[in-house]
């Protein structure tokens, strides 16, 4: 569970986010709210003919209604992400060698992060579901700097083998979007939206 000193009075229920992931922690406390953590237990497979957009908003929705289950009268947020390029989906490497060929394939090109969020009221039921887009272009990269940089941060859980908020900066020509928080897992500026709709004040 994460805290801050925020008055509970400016929220009318519990908050609940619906990931184990570190970074949409780390983003989440950003907002100064008290949060508990609860893991969805979903069935994350993609469907045929599912397009980036759909995937990750399905299963952001998934997830918040999953963990909603053991939380009644909550505000559940589920979130999902993919990479793509040229519309082929991107799963997190796993290993190093799946790293390599992620970031040669990513070399000189436009990679398009989608990421799905979701706030559920479980009291009344009401869903608020967005995908966010992202775009990163990255640099002409070679081998030795690939391998140079996994080697120093180890990005195998991370879709699309890299972390912005880390070293991976140095692997980008440029990049576009309306929230550069979307790129690590959770659209801060969205969420807002979502929970002023849900009477949360911030700050």
């Amino acid at each position: 569970m994460n805290s801050s000193n925020l008055n509970p009075a400016n929220r009318a229920l519990p908050i609940v986010l619906g990931s184990t992931s570190p970074f949409r922690r780390e983003l989440l406390t950003r907002l100064g709210l008290q949060f508990s953590i609860d893991r969805p237990e979903i069935d994350e497979h993609h469907q045929e003919n599912e397009t980036a957009t759909q995937l990750v908003t399905r299963l952001a929705a998934a997830k918040a209604r999953a963990v909603a289950k053991r939380h009644p009268e909550s505000l559940i947020i589920g979130s999902d992400q993919v990479a793509c390029i040229d519309d082929r989906i991107l799963g997190k490497p796993g290993n190093r060698e799946n790293a390599i060929r992620q970031l040669s394939l990513a070399s000189g090109r436009r990679v398009s992060f989608y990421t799905g969020l979701c706030l559920l009221n479980s009291a009344s039921g009401r869903e608020q579901v967005i995908c966010e887009p992202y775009h990163v272009h990255f640099r002409t990269l070679d081998r030795s700097l690939i391998e140079r940089y996994l080697d120093a941060e180890k990005p195998f859980n991370c879709a699309g083998s890299f972390k912005s908020e880390g070293l991976g900066i140095v692997l980008f020509s440029r990049m576009e979007g309306d929230d550069p928080n979307s790129l690590i897992g959770l659209p801060l500026i969205r969420l807002v939206s979502f929970l002023e709709n849900e009477g949360v004040i911030i700050p």
